[in-house]
């Protein structure tokens, strides 16, 4: 795991694109504040880039470096829940700009899963977390449901958990506006 996380890094600040597992389900993922690595990202994915990507950080203080004003209401969310939370936050800053949305918001997860948890702390950047699949198409549960398509397009492909088969959910996903407004997305 060690020399999976070394060599991820090292593709990451080389603006290179990963293939990875994640807290939920295999990732492509990037140097979140690289504006050619996300635009990688788009391509291999096939997605229009005004569909924001959401970004992993390994600690709640690294919510504070790349959003403007954290509602108070997100370091409880943060603490208190049990599974895999992305909370999508207004004024989103040091990051790419292509990876936010149109409205300048930005989608952030605290991993707490190892791997993913190690390799944020590693990298010491946000790490972009989309679906390691062409747009449109399922979600792969687990790393044996990725198409060659998508492997062969990345720079690196993490061997951790390769052999697992478990079927991970997605996270939860919900907006906080300004005033700690909560809209769930996705439960």
């Amino acid at each position: 795991m060690t020399e999976d996380i070394k060599k991820a890094c090292q593709v990451m600040n080389d603006g290179g694109v990963i293939l990875y597992p994640t807290d939920t389900i295999w990732g492509i993922g990037c140097d979140a504040t690289n504006e050619k690595a996300v635009q990688r990202v788009y391509e291999i994915k096939q997605r229009i880039d005004s569909k924001a990507m959401l970004v992993l950080v390994d600690s709640s203080v690294k919510v504070d470096f790349y959003v403007d004003d954290v509602p108070n209401i997100a370091w409880d969310l943060i603490e208190l829940t049990d599974k895999p939370l992305t909370i999508i936050y207004s004024g989103a800053r040091n990051l790419a700009k292509n990876l936010l949305a149109d409205d300048g918001s930005v989608g952030i997860r605290v991993t707490s899963e190892k791997f993913s948890h190690q390799l944020c702390q590693r990298f010491r950047k946000a790490i972009v977390s989309t679906s390691a699949n062409i747009s449109g198409q399922p979600s792969p549960a687990n790393f044996s449901e990725i198409t060659e398509e998508i492997k062969s397009a990345v720079d690196y492909i993490v061997s951790y958990k390769q052999d697992d088969m478990s079927k991970p959910k997605p996270s939860s996903i919900i907006k906080l506006d300004k005033g700690g407004v909560i809209k769930i997305l996705r439960e």
